[in-house]
């Protein structure tokens, strides 16, 4: 069950002051989406707490924007908040995301979006773990988990008794 703040058929398009890298029309997300990702991503929408896939999730990779694939979390900054909702203590890239005023529901908060296609993710809260005090909520239904064994791949060259050198594939830790 998805919470929306808008109606179901009115997404918020960004304004043309706010360009944007992936610019898309509401069917054409309707069509990409599924019916709890557009809910969340394009009508500014929230997944009720403890249900997403990636709440619990521990496993290292980066987090990235299910709409148009923008690197936004990596795993090591992801942190068990109590809350039910993915928490992160710092993007990958503060220039990944916008940052907006929301004052819906009668609340002040910082709305977290993706920078490149103006998903809705979150919000962001100012009780976070150190190094940053910062709480990045974040919906699941919002992130695609691109896991550390899928990142790309690197050759490191070694040499072997001979002195022959031979490739060896080794993943990028995290």
């Amino acid at each position: 069950m998805i919470k929306t703040n808008l109606k179901k058929d009115k997404a918020q398009a960004p304004t043309p002051q706010e360009p944007r890298i992936v610019s898309k029309t509401n069917e054409e997300w309707k069509q990409e989406l599924t019916k709890e990702q557009y809910e969340v991503c394009r009508l500014k929408g929230t997944e009720y707490p403890f249900t997403g896939e990636y709440w619990n999730c521990k496993e290292d990779g980066i987090y990235r924007c299910v709409c148009c694939g923008n690197e936004l979390f990596d795993s090591e900054t992801k942190f068990d908040s109590g809350t039910g909702w993915p928490s992160f203590w710092a993007p990958i890239n503060p220039h990944n995301l916008d940052l907006k005023l929301d004052t819906s529901y009668g609340m002040r908060r910082i709305e977290v979006l993706c920078n490149k296609c103006g998903a809705h993710l979150g919000h962001l809260f100012d009780d976070g773990p150190h190094p940053t005090g910062k709480r990045f909520c974040i919906n699941s239904v919002s992130l695609e988990l691109k896991k550390a064994e899928e990142k790309n791949m690197k050759y490191i060259e070694e040499v072997d008794e001979r002195g022959e050198r031979k490739e060896q594939q080794k993943g990028r830790g995290l």
